[in-house]
């Protein structure tokens, strides 16, 4: 990217990841935000933003859940392999792998009317975004909503009904203390676009809170081992032995105090009321807290949806000098995303 124009860095970094493009594209134009100085973005850009950004996790969850979870779900992980995929989904249960494609699909439309198209859109640019939500688009787009709404309320269901049925057995599946971190919002509530850094450990105790992340570098560290290409992040203050930590839904169920959507809310105290008080360390809940934050998207695009502001003409902010450090950081899917201009790129995974 040395030497590219700033305002391709959005466009640019999207590529690095075929799972969270769109977080990408997001963490960038945070970044390039800091370059032209917007410190606050006007109401339709920041909404447009995290109605992409909504539409993304809806439809990433959705085709993790629906095309690679489910098969081992529904027929269970001794069955045979023959069947167990996802064209035995279709063949035994054609009403679930018809909302899995829909589902998917509608979260694909929500980016496209977002980001301009489906794939490595261009709809975050520095400062805000390149166009608003017309009413066609968000008369297409909320027909839908309700449904999706249902639909994710139902795969929450079924995530939650294996996961009680066989908690003794799956305790005994990489079920492992840890510590977790993810982004919340001022009041402790789930977030994804924007938001401070929380650490907790396999207690619940937290490690830090409400920590910045434009200086997200003084909290977390990342080191190499000469057997791995892969890097390691660590929490600085517990050193990369006892640093380690857990990203992604599961993570970020466990360190946020509430989520601000009814439905989901209510899920997540269920979650909770199975799994036991604290921190759920199960790996295999992971399954559970995905549709939990699938559900959360689905009623988010809808109360955004329902949001005239969002057909505002004002799309784009500016200022008169660069903000350093020019860095921004976002949710994705799988963990959080980290883009730094003129130092690193880092990217962390689950």
């Amino acid at each position: 990217m040395q030497g590219r124009p700033f305002w391709e860095a959005p466009v640019l970094v999207q590529r690095l990841c075929g799972i969270c493009p769109v977080s990408h594209h997001l963490a960038a134009a945070k970044a390039m935000d800091r370059v032209v100085g917007a410190d606050t973005l006007p109401p339709t850009a920041e909404k447009m933003r995290r109605l992409m950004h909504y539409g993304q996790f809806f439809q990433s969850h959705s085709l993790h859940f629906f095309h690679l979870v489910s098969p081992d779900l529904l027929f269970g992980f001794d069955a045979d392999p023959a069947i167990r995929n996802v064209v035995g989904v279709i063949r035994k249960h054609p009403d679930l792998a018809v909302q899995g494609v829909m589902m998917r699909k509608f979260g694909q439309e929500v980016i496209k009317a977002t980001a301009g198209k489906k794939i490595h859109g261009t709809g975050a640019i520095p400062g805000g975004i390149n166009k608003n939500l017309s009413i066609a688009e968000r008369d297409f787009l909320l027909k839908d909503a309700d449904k999706m709404v249902d639909w994710a309320k139902g795969a929450v269901e079924i995530a939650k009904g294996y996961t009680v049925e066989h908690i003794d057995a799956l305790a005994s599946f990489a079920d492992f203390p840890s510590n977790h971190l993810s982004l919340v919002r001022d009041d402790g509530a789930l977030e994804i676009y924007h938001g401070n850094l929380r650490a907790i450990d396999a207690e619940g105790n937290k490690i830090f809170d409400h920590a910045d992340y434009l200086r997200f570098p003084e909290y977390l560290a990342e080191e190499v081992r000469d057997w791995s290409y892969m890097k390691f992040p660590f929490i600085r203050s517990l050193g990369p032995e006892k640093g380690w930590y857990r990203v992604g839904p599961l993570a970020r169920i466990n360190a946020c105090d509430f989520i601000d959507t009814p439905e989901a809310e209510a899920a997540r105290k269920e979650f909770f009321a199975a799994v036991g008080k604290g921190p759920c360390n199960l790996s295999m809940a992971y399954h559970w807290a995905r549709m939990i934050e699938t559900l959360y998207a689905a009623e988010k695009i809808r109360e955004l949806l329902h949001d005239r502001r969002e057909l505002q003409e004002t799309v784009q902010a500016s200022g008169d000098a660069n903000r350093f450090p020019l860095q921004g950081v976002i949710q994705s899917q799988v963990g959080y995303r980290a883009n730094v201009l003129g130092g690193q790129m880092a990217h962390q995974p689950l």
